[in-house]
């Protein structure tokens, strides 16, 4: 398997997963030439993907989604909500002839031979929902726009060969930023993000013997800087409660504009 991010932060996001048989998309909120220049560097193209799972209907993670289907016949699987977000969202009627899959919670599906089930996540949207994808004995999870995490999201993630995680603000640095009072609140609040001290957080409680490599996405422009974030991780992962160290398993902050390192396994 192939695993890596596209672009991510809270200006777009765009991860791929891959098998030699099978490439999907999870989420395309960065623009469509940058996804085709992600796409071109791991020598694919719009045309060999099987699909493009969608996390939520906000911008930054649909932004080129439009763009993308007005030329290209590619499944999008997405929760019932949202699915109608995309379609309100569709003011050109780009879209009309577009496939849209329905998927649920905890309900896995089958696409090549990988096996993607989706998990609910806490976020401000209509029907959010982060993935877990499976490949043979392999383990892939992304979660990013989570307001919070509870022992559910600590499950779902639990035995992840490689992961994407949210690390979007310090919470110091957006407490004493010139954001509005009314969007603090709703960055900190349980439908919200993941601060970089939660996001280390989750992750000791998520290491295991197989971690190849973890990407901390979704970072704040405004609120975060990513050595701030891979620092304050390292940190949580060395100093936590748990048997493993920052220097057993790669972590990456996952490039805002450009592809990723790949982690292959």
């Amino acid at each position: 398997m192939r695993f890596t991010s596209i672009a991510s932060g809270s200006s777009g996001n765009c991860t791929y997963v891959g098998s030699d048989n099978t490439h999907i998309l999870i989420d395309a909120g960065t623009s469509k030439k940058r996804i085709q220049e992600g796409l071109n560097k791991l020598e694919l193209d719009f045309d060999d993907l099987d699909a493009i799972f969608v996390t939520h209907e906000h911008v930054d993670h649909i932004g080129a989604l439009h763009t993308i289907l007005k030329k290209h016949n590619i499944p999008v699987y997405a929760t019932d909500g949202t699915i109608q977000g995309i379609r309100k969202s569709d003011k050109k009627n780009e879209m009309t002839g577009s496939v849209f899959c329905p998927v649920q919670a905890d309900k896995s599906l089958c696409v090549g031979d990988m096996i993607v089930n989706p998990m609910t996540i806490s976020h401000d949207a209509l029907e959010p929902c982060g993935y877990r994808i499976y490949c043979g004995d392999k383990k892939i999870g992304v979660a990013t726009d989570l307001g919070c995490y509870t022992d559910y999201t600590v499950e779902c993630l639990s035995g992840c060969d490689a992961l994407l995680i949210e690390a979007n603000h310090d919470v110091k640095m957006l407490q004493a930023g010139p954001y509005p009072y009314m969007l603090k609140n709703r960055i900190l609040g349980d439908k919200g993000h993941l601060s970089n001290e939660k996001s280390g957080e989750l992750l000791c409680k998520i290491l295991n013997d197989k971690m190849k490599g973890v990407f901390l996405g979704h970072l704040s422009k405004d609120n975060n800087f990513p050595e701030l974030a891979y620092e304050t991780v390292r940190v949580a992962v060395d100093m936590g409660d748990n048997p493993y160290s920052s220097g057993d398993f790669p972590i990456m902050v996952a490039n805002r504009a450009e592809l990723s390192p790949v982690i292959e396994f």
